[in-house]
Protein backbone atom coordinates (compact mmCIF):
# COMPACT_ATOMS: atom_id res chain seq x y z
CA UNK A 1 0.00 0.00 0.00
CA UNK A 2 1.28 3.50 -0.84
CA UNK A 3 0.25 6.10 1.73
CA UNK A 4 1.11 9.72 1.04
CA UNK A 5 0.73 12.32 3.76
CA UNK A 6 -0.98 15.49 2.64
CA UNK A 7 1.40 17.61 0.58
CA UNK A 8 4.25 15.07 0.65
CA UNK A 9 4.43 15.33 -3.10
CA UNK A 10 4.60 19.12 -3.01
CA UNK A 11 7.77 19.24 -0.93
CA UNK A 12 9.65 16.84 -3.21
CA UNK A 13 12.20 19.17 -4.75
CA UNK A 14 12.41 19.37 -8.49
CA UNK A 15 15.42 21.65 -8.38
CA UNK A 16 17.85 20.63 -11.06
CA UNK A 17 15.07 19.02 -13.05
CA UNK A 18 16.37 19.21 -16.59
CA UNK A 19 13.00 18.31 -18.08
CA UNK A 20 10.24 20.72 -19.00
CA UNK A 21 7.21 20.32 -16.74
CA UNK A 22 4.44 20.56 -19.34
CA UNK A 23 3.87 17.79 -21.86
CA UNK A 24 3.89 20.23 -24.75
CA UNK A 25 7.31 21.61 -23.83
CA UNK A 26 8.60 18.09 -23.18
CA UNK A 27 7.55 17.09 -26.68
CA UNK A 28 9.41 20.06 -28.14
CA UNK A 29 12.52 19.23 -26.13
CA UNK A 30 12.41 15.67 -27.48
CA UNK A 31 12.03 17.03 -30.98
CA UNK A 32 15.20 19.04 -30.50
CA UNK A 33 17.07 16.05 -29.05
CA UNK A 34 16.12 13.47 -31.68
CA UNK A 35 16.73 13.20 -35.39
CA UNK A 36 13.77 14.36 -37.48
CA UNK A 37 13.14 10.77 -38.56
CA UNK A 38 13.21 9.32 -35.04
CA UNK A 39 11.02 12.08 -33.59
CA UNK A 40 8.50 11.69 -36.39
CA UNK A 41 8.36 7.93 -35.79
CA UNK A 42 7.60 8.39 -32.08
CA UNK A 43 5.30 11.38 -32.32
CA UNK A 44 3.23 10.68 -35.41
CA UNK A 45 0.06 8.71 -35.91
CA UNK A 46 -1.37 6.77 -38.81
CA UNK A 47 -2.94 8.41 -41.85
CA UNK A 48 -4.07 12.00 -41.32
CA UNK A 49 -3.62 11.49 -37.54
CA UNK A 50 -7.33 11.90 -36.90
CA UNK A 51 -7.25 9.25 -34.18
CA UNK A 52 -4.17 10.70 -32.54
CA UNK A 53 -5.88 14.08 -32.28
CA UNK A 54 -9.09 12.48 -31.01
CA UNK A 55 -7.21 10.86 -28.16
CA UNK A 56 -6.08 14.25 -26.91
CA UNK A 57 -9.25 16.23 -27.58
CA UNK A 58 -11.64 13.63 -26.14
CA UNK A 59 -10.24 14.13 -22.64
CA UNK A 60 -11.36 17.76 -22.71
CA UNK A 61 -14.99 16.67 -23.03
CA UNK A 62 -14.90 14.83 -19.69
CA UNK A 63 -15.14 16.94 -16.55
CA UNK A 64 -14.39 16.03 -12.95
CA UNK A 65 -17.00 16.94 -10.33
CA UNK A 66 -15.10 17.24 -7.02
CA UNK A 67 -16.79 16.18 -3.80
CA UNK A 68 -15.19 18.18 -1.02
CA UNK A 69 -14.90 18.44 2.78
CA UNK A 70 -13.52 14.91 2.94
CA UNK A 71 -10.42 14.06 4.93
CA UNK A 72 -7.76 13.56 2.25
CA UNK A 73 -4.76 14.06 4.53
CA UNK A 74 -3.53 10.59 3.57
CA UNK A 75 -3.73 9.21 0.04
CA UNK A 76 -3.59 5.54 -0.85
CA UNK A 77 -2.76 5.13 -4.54
CA UNK A 78 -2.13 1.38 -4.48
CA UNK A 79 -3.93 -1.15 -6.66
CA UNK A 80 -4.08 -4.94 -6.86
CA UNK A 81 -3.79 -6.77 -10.17
CA UNK A 82 -3.42 -10.50 -10.78
CA UNK A 83 -2.67 -11.24 -7.15
CA UNK A 84 0.00 -8.54 -6.81
CA UNK A 85 -0.14 -5.11 -5.20
CA UNK A 86 1.43 -2.13 -6.92
CA UNK A 87 2.01 1.26 -5.24
CA UNK A 88 0.43 3.30 -8.04
CA UNK A 89 -2.24 2.68 -10.71
CA UNK A 90 0.29 3.20 -13.50
CA UNK A 91 2.06 0.95 -15.97
CA UNK A 92 4.62 1.98 -18.60
CA UNK A 93 3.23 1.02 -21.98
CA UNK A 94 5.17 -1.19 -24.38
CA UNK A 95 7.17 0.91 -26.81
CA UNK A 96 9.52 -0.76 -29.24
CA UNK A 97 12.91 0.34 -30.55
CA UNK A 98 13.65 2.51 -27.49
CA UNK A 99 17.34 2.54 -28.32
CA UNK A 100 16.62 5.17 -30.96
CA UNK A 101 15.69 7.51 -28.10
CA UNK A 102 18.63 6.63 -25.82
CA UNK A 103 21.46 4.09 -25.98
CA UNK A 104 20.30 2.48 -22.71
CA UNK A 105 16.74 2.18 -24.02
CA UNK A 106 14.74 -0.44 -22.13
CA UNK A 107 17.40 -0.67 -19.41
CA UNK A 108 17.04 3.01 -18.52
CA UNK A 109 13.25 2.87 -18.49
CA UNK A 110 12.90 -0.22 -16.33
CA UNK A 111 15.49 1.07 -13.85
CA UNK A 112 13.60 4.35 -13.50
CA UNK A 113 10.22 2.60 -13.22
CA UNK A 114 11.53 0.21 -10.58
CA UNK A 115 12.17 3.13 -8.21
CA UNK A 116 8.41 3.72 -8.13
CA UNK A 117 7.30 0.08 -8.25
CA UNK A 118 5.70 0.75 -11.63
CA UNK A 119 5.53 -2.22 -14.05
CA UNK A 120 7.39 -1.80 -17.32
CA UNK A 121 6.02 -3.66 -20.34
CA UNK A 122 8.84 -4.79 -22.60
CA UNK A 123 8.05 -4.79 -26.31
CA UNK A 124 8.57 -7.75 -28.64
CA UNK A 125 10.62 -5.39 -30.82
CA UNK A 126 12.75 -4.07 -27.99
CA UNK A 127 16.40 -3.22 -28.39
CA UNK A 128 17.57 -5.74 -25.80
CA UNK A 129 16.65 -9.33 -24.98
CA UNK A 130 14.06 -10.51 -22.49
CA UNK A 131 16.80 -11.89 -20.28
CA UNK A 132 18.86 -8.70 -20.35
CA UNK A 133 15.87 -6.52 -19.48
CA UNK A 134 14.78 -8.99 -16.82
CA UNK A 135 18.15 -8.69 -15.10
CA UNK A 136 18.46 -4.91 -15.48
CA UNK A 137 16.31 -4.04 -12.44
CA UNK A 138 14.36 -5.61 -9.60
CA UNK A 139 11.15 -3.83 -10.61
CA UNK A 140 8.01 -5.52 -11.96
CA UNK A 141 7.97 -6.31 -15.68
CA UNK A 142 5.38 -7.59 -18.14
CA UNK A 143 6.06 -8.82 -21.66
CA UNK A 144 4.22 -7.54 -24.73
CA UNK A 145 3.77 -10.07 -27.52
CA UNK A 146 3.34 -9.39 -31.20
CA UNK A 147 2.11 -12.72 -32.52
CA UNK A 148 4.47 -14.26 -35.05
CA UNK A 149 3.59 -16.13 -38.23
CA UNK A 150 5.48 -19.10 -36.82
CA UNK A 151 3.69 -19.55 -33.51
CA UNK A 152 6.56 -21.49 -31.98
CA UNK A 153 8.51 -18.22 -31.88
CA UNK A 154 5.68 -16.62 -29.89
CA UNK A 155 5.63 -19.55 -27.49
CA UNK A 156 9.41 -19.34 -27.14
CA UNK A 157 9.21 -15.64 -26.22
CA UNK A 158 6.53 -16.36 -23.63
CA UNK A 159 8.51 -19.20 -22.09
CA UNK A 160 11.58 -16.98 -21.91
CA UNK A 161 9.54 -14.21 -20.24
CA UNK A 162 8.25 -16.67 -17.63
CA UNK A 163 11.75 -17.91 -16.88
CA UNK A 164 13.07 -14.33 -16.65
CA UNK A 165 10.53 -13.44 -13.94
CA UNK A 166 8.04 -11.39 -15.96
CA UNK A 167 4.61 -11.14 -14.33
CA UNK A 168 2.17 -11.00 -17.24
CA UNK A 169 1.85 -11.39 -21.02
CA UNK A 170 0.28 -8.53 -23.01
CA UNK A 171 -0.84 -9.64 -26.47
CA UNK A 172 -1.22 -6.70 -28.84
CA UNK A 173 -4.11 -7.58 -31.15
CA UNK A 174 -4.43 -4.40 -33.24
CA UNK A 175 -1.15 -4.75 -35.14
CA UNK A 176 -1.66 -7.76 -37.40
CA UNK A 177 -0.19 -5.50 -40.07
CA UNK A 178 1.45 -2.11 -39.78
CA UNK A 179 -0.75 0.98 -39.94
CA UNK A 180 -0.42 3.35 -42.90
CA UNK A 181 1.98 5.87 -41.40
CA UNK A 182 2.38 8.69 -43.87
CA UNK A 183 5.19 10.49 -42.07
CA UNK A 184 7.35 7.37 -41.85
CA UNK A 185 6.84 6.88 -45.57
CA UNK A 186 7.76 10.51 -46.19
CA UNK A 187 11.02 10.09 -44.27
CA UNK A 188 11.65 6.62 -45.68
CA UNK A 189 12.43 5.57 -42.13
CA UNK A 190 12.12 2.23 -40.35
CA UNK A 191 13.83 1.78 -36.96
CA UNK A 192 13.58 -1.98 -37.41
CA UNK A 193 15.69 -1.71 -40.55
CA UNK A 194 18.26 0.23 -38.52
CA UNK A 195 18.56 -2.66 -36.07
CA UNK A 196 16.84 -0.98 -33.10
CA UNK A 197 14.26 -3.71 -32.43
CA UNK A 198 15.92 -7.09 -32.78
CA UNK A 199 17.06 -7.84 -29.23
CA UNK A 200 14.53 -10.61 -28.62
CA UNK A 201 14.82 -12.15 -32.07
CA UNK A 202 18.59 -12.35 -32.41
CA UNK A 203 18.71 -14.15 -29.05
CA UNK A 204 15.97 -16.67 -29.84
CA UNK A 205 17.01 -20.12 -31.08
CA UNK A 206 13.61 -20.87 -32.61
CA UNK A 207 13.66 -17.68 -34.67
CA UNK A 208 17.29 -18.13 -35.72
CA UNK A 209 16.52 -21.64 -36.93
CA UNK A 210 14.17 -20.15 -39.56
CA UNK A 211 16.95 -18.13 -41.23
CA UNK A 212 19.08 -19.33 -44.13
CA UNK A 213 21.92 -17.26 -42.71
CA UNK A 214 22.45 -15.35 -39.48
CA UNK A 215 23.23 -11.83 -40.64
CA UNK A 216 21.82 -8.44 -39.72
CA UNK A 217 19.86 -8.14 -42.96
CA UNK A 218 18.47 -11.67 -42.61
CA UNK A 219 17.40 -10.97 -39.02
CA UNK A 220 15.65 -7.73 -40.00
CA UNK A 221 13.88 -9.37 -42.93
CA UNK A 222 12.86 -12.27 -40.70
CA UNK A 223 11.41 -9.97 -38.04
CA UNK A 224 9.31 -8.07 -40.58
CA UNK A 225 8.06 -11.36 -42.02
CA UNK A 226 7.19 -12.79 -38.61
CA UNK A 227 5.27 -9.91 -37.05
CA UNK A 228 3.10 -9.25 -40.09
CA UNK A 229 0.37 -11.81 -39.35
CA UNK A 230 -3.21 -10.96 -40.43
CA UNK A 231 -4.36 -14.53 -39.66
CA UNK A 232 -4.32 -13.87 -35.88
CA UNK A 233 -7.63 -14.97 -34.32
CA UNK A 234 -9.23 -16.18 -31.09
CA UNK A 235 -7.91 -19.70 -31.49
CA UNK A 236 -4.37 -18.39 -31.05
CA UNK A 237 -5.32 -16.81 -27.73
CA UNK A 238 -6.89 -20.07 -26.58
CA UNK A 239 -3.72 -21.93 -27.54
CA UNK A 240 -1.54 -19.39 -25.72
CA UNK A 241 -3.53 -19.98 -22.54
CA UNK A 242 -2.47 -23.61 -22.70
CA UNK A 243 1.19 -22.59 -22.97
CA UNK A 244 1.55 -20.24 -20.01
CA UNK A 245 0.45 -19.85 -16.43
CA UNK A 246 1.02 -16.10 -16.52
CA UNK A 247 -1.95 -13.71 -16.72
CA UNK A 248 -2.78 -12.83 -20.34
CA UNK A 249 -4.04 -9.36 -21.26
CA UNK A 250 -5.32 -8.35 -24.69
CA UNK A 251 -4.19 -4.87 -25.76
CA UNK A 252 -6.08 -3.01 -28.48
CA UNK A 253 -9.68 -3.71 -27.46
CA UNK A 254 -12.18 -1.03 -28.55
CA UNK A 255 -15.36 -2.98 -29.35
CA UNK A 256 -17.55 -4.27 -26.50
CA UNK A 257 -18.14 -7.54 -28.38
CA UNK A 258 -14.40 -8.20 -28.34
CA UNK A 259 -14.35 -7.49 -24.63
CA UNK A 260 -17.11 -10.02 -23.99
CA UNK A 261 -15.41 -12.60 -26.20
CA UNK A 262 -12.18 -12.08 -24.28
CA UNK A 263 -13.93 -12.73 -20.98
CA UNK A 264 -15.45 -15.92 -22.40
CA UNK A 265 -12.02 -16.90 -23.73
CA UNK A 266 -10.64 -16.77 -20.21
CA UNK A 267 -8.06 -14.02 -20.55
CA UNK A 268 -7.19 -12.28 -17.33
CA UNK A 269 -7.29 -8.64 -18.46
CA UNK A 270 -8.03 -6.12 -21.22
CA UNK A 271 -6.30 -2.95 -22.31
CA UNK A 272 -8.58 -0.46 -24.03
CA UNK A 273 -6.28 1.08 -26.63
CA UNK A 274 -6.11 2.40 -30.18
CA UNK A 275 -2.31 2.13 -30.18
CA UNK A 276 -1.90 5.86 -29.60
CA UNK A 277 -3.47 6.54 -32.99
CA UNK A 278 -0.66 4.68 -34.76
CA UNK A 279 -2.65 1.88 -36.37
CA UNK A 280 -6.11 2.42 -37.86
CA UNK A 281 -6.85 6.10 -38.40
CA UNK A 282 -10.39 7.35 -37.85
CA UNK A 283 -11.29 5.01 -34.99
CA UNK A 284 -12.93 5.94 -31.72
CA UNK A 285 -10.76 7.58 -29.08
CA UNK A 286 -9.72 5.20 -26.32
CA UNK A 287 -11.33 7.27 -23.58
CA UNK A 288 -14.66 7.29 -25.46
CA UNK A 289 -14.47 3.51 -25.88
CA UNK A 290 -13.69 2.88 -22.22
CA UNK A 291 -17.07 3.34 -20.45
CA UNK A 292 -18.96 0.82 -22.58
CA UNK A 293 -16.24 -1.78 -22.21
CA UNK A 294 -16.13 -1.28 -18.45
CA UNK A 295 -19.90 -1.70 -18.43
CA UNK A 296 -20.01 -4.97 -20.39
CA UNK A 297 -17.06 -6.51 -18.54
CA UNK A 298 -18.81 -5.63 -15.27
CA UNK A 299 -15.85 -6.33 -13.05
CA UNK A 300 -15.21 -9.88 -14.26
CA UNK A 301 -11.62 -9.05 -15.23
CA UNK A 302 -9.48 -5.90 -14.93
CA UNK A 303 -9.82 -3.26 -17.63
CA UNK A 304 -6.72 -1.17 -18.20
CA UNK A 305 -6.42 1.94 -20.34
CA UNK A 306 -3.92 3.15 -22.93
CA UNK A 307 -3.66 6.04 -25.43
CA UNK A 308 -3.61 9.76 -24.85
CA UNK A 309 -2.75 10.15 -21.15
CA UNK A 310 -0.50 13.17 -20.81
CA UNK A 311 -1.18 14.54 -17.33
CA UNK A 312 -2.28 13.37 -13.90
CA UNK A 313 -5.74 14.81 -14.45
CA UNK A 314 -6.12 12.64 -17.58
CA UNK A 315 -5.33 9.57 -15.49
CA UNK A 316 -7.81 10.71 -12.85
CA UNK A 317 -10.58 10.86 -15.47
CA UNK A 318 -9.72 7.42 -16.83
CA UNK A 319 -9.86 5.83 -13.39
CA UNK A 320 -13.12 7.65 -12.63
CA UNK A 321 -14.54 6.12 -15.81
CA UNK A 322 -13.80 2.67 -14.44
CA UNK A 323 -10.29 1.71 -15.56
CA UNK A 324 -8.32 -0.41 -13.11
CA UNK A 325 -4.92 0.90 -14.20
CA UNK A 326 -3.48 3.39 -16.67
CA UNK A 327 -0.70 2.96 -19.22
CA UNK A 328 1.66 5.84 -20.00
CA UNK A 329 3.45 5.90 -23.35
CA UNK A 330 4.88 8.82 -25.32
CA UNK A 331 5.66 11.09 -22.33
CA UNK A 332 8.19 8.68 -20.87
CA UNK A 333 9.76 8.10 -24.30
CA UNK A 334 10.22 11.84 -24.75
CA UNK A 335 11.73 12.03 -21.26
CA UNK A 336 14.11 9.22 -22.17
CA UNK A 337 15.17 11.08 -25.32
CA UNK A 338 15.80 14.33 -23.44
CA UNK A 339 17.66 13.05 -20.40
CA UNK A 340 17.91 9.26 -20.37
CA UNK A 341 17.16 7.31 -17.21
CA UNK A 342 17.17 10.43 -15.05
CA UNK A 343 14.71 12.01 -17.44
CA UNK A 344 12.26 9.12 -17.06
CA UNK A 345 12.65 9.27 -13.27
CA UNK A 346 12.05 13.01 -13.25
CA UNK A 347 9.00 12.65 -15.46
CA UNK A 348 7.50 9.98 -13.21
CA UNK A 349 8.15 12.13 -10.14
CA UNK A 350 6.30 15.13 -11.57
CA UNK A 351 3.53 12.99 -13.08
CA UNK A 352 2.84 11.39 -9.71
CA UNK A 353 2.88 14.81 -8.06
CA UNK A 354 0.30 15.96 -10.57
CA UNK A 355 -1.85 12.86 -10.04
CA UNK A 356 -1.70 13.01 -6.24
CA UNK A 357 -2.58 16.70 -6.28
CA UNK A 358 -5.53 15.98 -8.57
CA UNK A 359 -6.77 13.24 -6.22
CA UNK A 360 -6.54 15.54 -3.20
CA UNK A 361 -8.35 18.40 -4.89
CA UNK A 362 -11.08 16.03 -6.10
CA UNK A 363 -11.79 14.96 -2.53
CA UNK A 364 -10.84 11.29 -2.91
CA UNK A 365 -8.29 9.45 -0.79
CA UNK A 366 -7.94 6.08 -2.53
CA UNK A 367 -8.51 4.40 -5.86
CA UNK A 368 -11.81 2.82 -4.84
CA UNK A 369 -13.23 6.24 -3.98
CA UNK A 370 -11.78 7.61 -7.19
CA UNK A 371 -13.64 5.01 -9.25
CA UNK A 372 -16.89 6.23 -7.67
CA UNK A 373 -16.15 9.87 -8.37
CA UNK A 374 -18.65 11.78 -10.48
CA UNK A 375 -17.50 12.65 -13.97
CA UNK A 376 -19.62 14.25 -16.69
CA UNK A 377 -19.36 14.29 -20.48
CA UNK A 378 -19.93 17.54 -22.35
Amino acid sequence: MSIYKSNDYIVQSIEGNQLPISYEELEQAAKAALSPQAFSYIASGAGAEETAHKNKNAFQRYSIVPKLLNDVSELDTSISLFGKTYPTPFVLAPVGVLKQADEQGDFAVTRAASKFGIPFIQSTVSSFSIEEVGQSSDGPKWFQLYWTSLEDISFSFVKRAEEAGFEAIVVTIDTVTLGFREKDLFHGYSPLAHGYGQGNFESDDVFLSTLDEVSNSAIVDGIIKQINYPALNWSHIEKLKEKTSLPILLKGVLHPDDALRAVDCGVEGLIVSNHGGRQLDGVISSVDALPEIVNVVNGKIPVLFDSGVRRGSDALKVLALGADAVLIGRPYVYSLAVHGEQGVEQFLTTFLQDFNSSMTLSGVKDINQLKQMKIVHD
